[in-house]
């Protein structure tokens, strides 16, 4: 995750210099990774993926912390089986 945040930081300050439409598409992609990611998880312990939008309140969103940070179910729910590993 800080390697992520690193390189997103980065790529962000290098396009704003630099203009370039091809680097603004990787952050770009970047960011919906880590949204799909998100989500991923909160499915695996059984909320929704809309509760990222809870980020967005600034010191609420700590609370989305705490769900990413649960356990995932053991078996599966509405959003389908676990991933095996």
């Amino acid at each position: 995750m800080l390697f992520y945040i690193l390189t997103y930081i980065g790529l962000a300050i290098v396009a704003g210099i630099l203009h370039l439409p091809l680097l603004l598409a990787l952050i770009l992609g970047l960011f919906i990774l880590g949204i799909a990611a998100a989500a991923r998880r909160l499915h695996d312990t059984g909320k929704s993926g809309w509760w990222q939008l809870i980020s967005i309140i600034p010191l609420v969103g700590l609370l989305l912390i705490v769900f990413l940070a649960q356990a995932g179910t053991a078996e599966g729910d509405k959003y389908g089986a676990p991933p095996i590993i």
